[in-house]
């Protein structure tokens, strides 16, 4: 029996209708050869993978997201991918396998068990680009630019930057000593910025005044350029790989700033998403009209490690969906052009409707005992003959 409500679809899933459809896939269009333009080449990875494949590096919170089946070939788990990513780093380490920097982008649908508090989709569609090969901070200002390009391309305005270095937790995780239940207990206490459990989480530990009075500094340290200035009081007395964590951060903002003079940048040493992941500095841009970030990425190198090659790289991704739908694209776009042939078995009317569509424009041609003409379908000409020509006339 079929169900009464058998057009609804499940919580977070939604299907994009022809406007937003014919939107959306220009804008991808737009994006990938700009990104091909930069010398990334596109890849496509499958939608169902190896389970094992997909979580590769990527920690508790992917595996969470990733829905699982079992396949009925082989008897192996599956996962229907939450990030394409990993597979990225797939292609290059195993099938590219170049000795060069290789630089890649993809597109497609990605599933999530559960949605994103902020936004209710299940099923984004993620594009990205990422560069393999290459360790130096170069790469990761080449990344950073090709993503604030993509945010332009886009229409949007008002873009802000936010950077991070999950090296710095890392450093100083290293440099006190904590056993591997405790940086985890630790990194979930930072992750939501709660500082009164924090100083109590620290308390509990063994560990010196200098290095206490660090940890508890992190979630205070965010903010604009001064916030380096400051970490460099507040670290002192920290290891040499936290140091240098902030020396590159300052290199990257002092470049980008000298290219994108207005772009308001940001900081944010206590930003610890992908922490299980990355492994250098991470950036997210942020818009006003939205309350989470529009793309983000970063470092993550060695993730190729596990399919035979370990390489750095560095990426950034966005929400396809997202980006067509705060992209200013559409405004003061002339409506298009649609022309209504009429329903004919006439050989010239074939050849000039097939000149046409050869050409660019949109034809329609009539059914058999259709309902609605032209100017019902949204057609704004008509074809019409005339001394056995057929021409093209605007409807009124």
């Amino acid at each position: 029996m079929q169900q009464k409500d058998s057009w609804l679809l499940p919580d977070g899933i939604e299907e994009i209708l022809p406007a937003d459809a014919k939107h959306l896939e220009s804008l991808r269009r737009r994006l990938l050869d700009r990104f091909a333009c930069w010398g990334y080449e596109l890849v496509i990875p499958p939608f169902i993978d190896f389970l094992d494949s997909l979580l590769i590096g990527s920690g508790h919170d992917l595996d969470l997201q990733t829905f699982k089946l079992t396949d009925q070939i082989s008897g192996e788990m599956l996962g229907v991918r939450a990030d394409m990513t990993p597979q990225v780093a797939r292609i290059d380490a195993h099938h590219l396998k170049h000795e060069w920097p290789t630089r890649l982008c993809y597109y497609g649908t990605v599933l999530h068990t559960r949605g994103d508090p902020l936004e209710k989709t299940r099923s984004p569609m993620q594009i990205g680009a990422e560069l393999y090969g290459h360790a130096g901070i170069d790469s990761d200002i080449e990344v950073i630019r090709l993503m604030l390009e993509m945010l332009a391309l886009t229409g949007l305005l008002n873009v802000h930057l936010d950077l991070g270095h999950v090296g710095i937790y890392r450093a100083l995780s290293r440099q006190a000593g904590l056993s591997s239940a405790q940086e985890s207990e630790l990194f979930d206490v930072l992750q939501r910025k709660a500082r009164p459990e924090l100083a109590e989480l620290i308390d509990s530990y063994a560990l010196d005044q200098d290095l206490k009075a660090m940890f508890l500094a992190l979630p205070l340290l965010n903010g604009g350029t001064e916030i380096l200035a400051q970490a460099r009081q507040v670290f002192t007395k920290a290891d040499a790989e936290l140091k240098q964590a902030l020396d590159d951060l300052e290199t990257i903002a002092a470049r980008l700033s000298t290219l994108f003079p207005s772009l308001p940048v940001s900081f944010d040493l206590a930003e610890l998403r992908g922490y299980h992941y990355h492994t250098g500095v991470v950036f997210a841009a942020f818009t006003p009209a939205v309350g989470r970030e529009i793309a983000r990425g970063g470092r993550y190198d060695n993730i190729g490690g596990v399919f035979g090659r370990a390489r750095p790289a560095t990426g950034f991704s966005a929400d396809l969906k997202l980006l067509a739908a705060l992209s200013s694209a559409n405004d003061n776009v002339a409506p298009e052009r649609k022309i209504f042939a009429p329903c004919l078995d006439d050989a010239a009317l074939a050849e000039k409707i097939r000149d046409l569509r050869t050409a660019g424009h949109t034809v329609i041609q009539q059914l058999p005992g259709q309902a609605g003409d032209g100017a019902a379908m949204g057609c704004t000409a008509i074809l019409e003959q005339d001394n056995r020509t057929w021409f093209v006339r605007n409807l009124a």
